[in-house]
């Protein structure tokens, strides 16, 4: 039960980022090489979560 809970709750973060990252590229002012640092972070918080949530079992 500990693991279906925290899968749906790391689902439903990864989500929610990858939905704030990829609402800045829909702007037609916005190009790629200024999102980028954003998808770097953002895949870096992911990795972290995913992390600690399954394998910082100390």
């Amino acid at each position: 039960m500990d693991k279906i809970t925290t899968l749906i709750g790391l689902s439903f973060a990864i989500f929610f980022l990858i939905g704030l990252a990829t609402t800045l590229t829909k702007s037609m002012m916005i190009g790629f090489l200024d999102v980028l640092p954003v998808y770097i972070l953002m895949a870096a918080a992911i990795m972290m979560m995913i992390y600690e949530a399954f394998f910082d079992k100390d």
